[in-house]
């Protein structure tokens, strides 16, 4: 008789001091799927899920049943109903039958707008309903990881890599161990360490640097007999909660000891970098100053992570863009994106080749930046489909709902019906731009850019602009984070 597997999945990422809230009409169009549209939707791609069917085809003796798949880009707290909703699709779908085991795709930073702590709740629930059934999760690199929620787990694994491109790979490493306990062959005991600070991700990329030596410590110890798990996450400095700062998680083979003797281990590495996690990048003028300065043929790429997407940001602070125009670079310019769909409609209307007085930016809030208003010409129209190409969630089918490709002034902008992060090189042929022959291209992203573009380019440049996700958190109100941690502490 076929085992049985449920799988479900709630994958977002919350900012607490975003301005903009997160409905269900977000998460239904961007990743709202289950059974077996679920499997046309992530078969072949290098997500979590693709990783689940994968190991459905690979081991018939599994039947798996996909339950509420749902994610949305990060951003502002998600509403209360939105959260009750996909939880009480989860739920219920979990109380149609007896399963052999569960595994949860989730994220580990979710913030709703009246709960700090949505995942535990979660966790509480489903295991309220499974009983002692086997229940693993994965988490996101940048998890706020609290003792409650691993106790309510029997095993966990979490990203290795900023950018993610190891998704797949975490999905698949956790779906191994929860199978081995499900048919006896592990009794994995999980222990998490905290790290007594928040740190922002700007210095958690795992190519160089303070995380790039952490992970190699984590893999060290999961090379370690009787470690099954062993992962650093970096938590998600935005995201207002009492599970706020690094994590050190370790799940060991029936030895506790050990896994505390790692977990602490860990977490003491982690505070031991403390001061190589904080970043002072240059402003935007020094930024664009210094990529113009760097030879080369490809195009130098400047960030502006404090209105990163990914980081809970809203696509709608103008003080890079205000910068680039001041600046006059003698050079081919690509700046991406304005979040504004009043615009693109007006861009739509008007049609191809159409001048028009915009305002860019400074729409939502003007907290970050008053609008720049210019007169711009409308170069080109899309549906805002395209499938990505880069390693960061490879083969997905990606949707930013219908843009507008502009000239200003020589710089080309794009603007879009949504807010998501430009981190795919698709993003920017779908609007008809050979970067081969940018010279500057400045968009609001942050590391996981750097996955499909670092090939691309000449340099890459972060820069210290105002935003939601600012690069210190001197100016953030914490409400649920512990103010012993760094540096809260400071106040």
């Amino acid at each position: 008789m076929k085992k049985k597997l449920a799988v479900a999945r709630l994958w977002y990422e919350g900012n607490s001091f975003s301005p903009i809230t997160t409905g269900l009409d977000i998460f239904q169009a961007r990743e709202w799927a289950e059974g077996d549209a679920a499997v046309t939707l992530y078969r072949d791609t290098a997500t979590e899920i693709g990783a689940v069917i994968a190991f459905a085809d690979a081991h018939p003796d599994w039947e798996v049943t996909y339950l509420r798949c749902a994610a949305a880009p990060p951003g502002g707290p998600v509403t209360d109903d939105a959260f009750a909703a996909i939880r009480a699709d989860i739920l219920d779908g979990l109380q149609q039958q007896k399963w052999d085991a569960v595994y949860l795709s989730l994220h580990g930073a979710m913030v709703t707008c009246g709960n700090p702590t949505p995942e535990l709740e979660l966790l509480e629930d489903v295991r309220a309903i499974i009983g002692k059934t086997p229940l693993a999760a994965s988490f996101d690199l940048h998890a706020n990881i609290g003792p409650a929620m691993i106790a309510l787990l029997d095993v966990a694994t979490g990203y290795k890599t900023y950018p993610h491109i190891d998704m797949d790979a975490t999905a698949a490493r956790a779906l191994a161990l929860l199978t081995s306990l499900a048919e006896g062959r592990i009794k994995p005991v999980g222990v998490i360490a905290k790290v007594p600070a928040i740190y922002t991700s700007f210095n958690m990329r795992t190519t160089d640097g303070p995380m790039a030596e952490m992970a190699k410590l984590a893999a060290a110890w999961r090379a370690e007999p009787g470690i099954l798990e062993a992962t650093v996450f970096g938590g998600f400095a935005y995201g207002d909660s009492p599970f706020a700062g690094p994590t050190a998680m370790v799940f060991a083979d029936g030895d506790r000891m050990l896994a505390q003797r790692a977990a602490h281990a860990l977490a003491a590495e982690m505070a031991a970098r403390q001061a190589r996690f904080e970043a002072r990048p240059p402003s935007p003028e020094d930024a664009i100053a210094q990529a113009l300065a760097i030879p080369g043929d490809r195009p130098a790429a400047i960030t502006d992570p404090a209105d990163n997407p990914l980081s809970g940001g809203i696509g709608d602070t103008p003080t890079l863009f205000r910068a680039l125009l001041e600046a006059k670079p003698p050079v081919p310019c690509v700046f991406a994106f304005f979040w504004d769909p009043e615009l693109v409609a007006e861009a739509r209307l008007a049609g191809v080749g159409a001048t028009l007085d915009v305002a860019f930016g400074g729409r939502v809030t003007s907290i970050f930046g008053a609008p720049v208003r210019i007169g711009a010409r409308s170069l080109a129209l899309t549906d805002g489909k395209f499938r990505n190409v880069g390693p960061y969630e490879n083969n997905l089918a990606v949707d930013v709902g219908d843009t507008a490709l502009f000239e200003v002034e020589g710089i080309k902008v794009i603007v879009t019906t949504s807010c998501q992060t430009p981190n795919d090189p698709a993003y920017f042929t779908l609007h008809g731009i050979d970067l081969a022959k940018v010279g500057l291209l400045c968009v609001k992203a942050k590391n996981h850019f750097r996955a499909g573009f670092t090939p691309l380019t000449r340099a890459i440049i972060e820069c210290d602009a105002p935003g939601p996700a600012g690069v210190t958190l001197d100016h953030y109100e914490f409400k649920y984070a512990a103010k012993t941690l760094y540096p809260l502490s400071l106040r």
